[in-house]
């Protein structure tokens, strides 16, 4: 079927459906579960762990444990992705994590949960997500890629066996995939046991399904195209960087996995946001300045492209297949948004006793 397609079609257009379904899913279930590592983050600073993680780790999981069933049972091979065959820079990882961690906070939110809230109005996502993309774009090929590129050169790892965590690890594929579902079913209990609707614990791993879904399709395309295709899955700091050159740039557009996906997120969380009735204008006031979320697009844009991707392209779809640099980059965006947070407390602290 996909061999007709791509015949009748073309790998592109073929690719660019791929990122559109992907998308469609990926929007309407992370709005319907209100996924967002930011949420997660705050829960566990303050101490009381509660839905919102359940929700990130539900995500998290259902991602590890089917993309690792599929290649366990020979169905994916993910060797080809960029997260573990090429070089990578754990400088990067590390630093753009911890900057990346510290723009989601003051930006409330990361580049796909910016992107889901655009769908339903709000002003604010829209307005962070363009400097989020703008900021990108400079630092990929830009006045701020010398910068990028320095930082990330400092330590580099190779890629093949020595970016594999679970490699390195000496840990198989059977004890992964146990391990995996093990995890998975543990974070289905601790948000039951936090009063999660089932319909979000649902949503929410079909979240991680989604990011499963990427990477399959993508390399069943690959696998009957002539033309070299990349296996890729989800991401938004470049596909949204894509996205926005496409149509300010050139008339021509070349369609793309990425291309696909960025409207598909947008459109799915629309729908979502039209049925249950959360599509309304929220704009900036007293209590969200502009100028915090503008600081916290530079840092995500920057720190995105210097770790390799944002929280669900190097978290979940880099940290699904055992990419090092992506769990380097997850751990420290974590990092950077618990201290970031806990400064923000303070910070409010001292002015309220001022």
């Amino acid at each position: 079927m996909l061999e007709s397609l791509t015949d009748r079609f073309g790998e592109p257009a073929v690719m660019c459906a791929t990122g559109l379904f992907v998308g469609l899913l990926f929007g309407a279930v992370a709005l319907h579960s209100k996924f967002c590592l930011r949420a997660a983050v705050v829960e566990v600073t303050e101490g009381r762990p509660g839905p919102r993680l359940a929700i990130w780790l539900v995500a998290f999981f259902a991602a590890l444990v089917t993309v690792q069933t599929a290649v366990l049972g020979k169905i994916l091979d993910t060797g080809e992705a960029r997260q573990l065959a090429a070089t990578g820079s754990l400088s990067g990882a590390i630093i753009g994590g911890l900057m990346f961690g510290a723009g989601m906070i003051l930006a409330r939110g990361c580049v796909s949960r910016l992107l889901v809230l655009s769908a339903t109005g709000n002003l604010r996502a829209i307005v962070t997500g363009l400097m989020v993309t703008i900021v990108a774009q400079a630092a990929l090929s830009g006045v701020l890629s010398p910068l990028r590129e320095s930082l990330a050169l400092l330590w580099t790892v190779p890629g093949g066996s020595a970016r594999n965590l679970a490699t390195l690890m000496g840990m198989g594929l059977p004890i992964l995939t146990c391990l995996a579902a093990l995890a998975f079913l543990g974070a289905l209990v601790f948000g039951h046991l936090n009063r999660v609707p089932w319909s979000a614990l649902v949503a929410s791993a079909l979240v991680g399904v989604a990011v499963f879904v990427g990477w399959a399709a993508t390399y069943a395309i690959a696998q009957v195209s002539f033309e070299v295709i990349p296996v890729q899955s989800v991401t938004f700091t470049g596909p949204s960087t894509d996205t926005l050159m496409a149509l300010v740039t050139t008339s021509d557009v070349i369609p793309t996995f990425g291309l696909g996906l960025v409207p598909g997120v947008f459109f799915g969380a629309l729908v979502m946001a039209l049925i249950k009735g959360e599509a309304r204008i929220q704009r900036f006031d007293a209590d969200t300045p502009m100028e915090r979320y503008l600081a916290g697009g530079v840092l995500m844009g920057f720190g995105s492209m210097l770790a390799g991707g944002c929280a669900v392209g190097a978290g979940m779809a880099g940290g699904s297949i055992m990419a090092l640099t992506a769990w380097v980059a997850v751990f420290c965006m974590w990092l950077g948004a618990m201290i970031t947070h806990r400064w923000l407390i303070l910070r409010s602290q001292q002015t309220r006793s001022a």
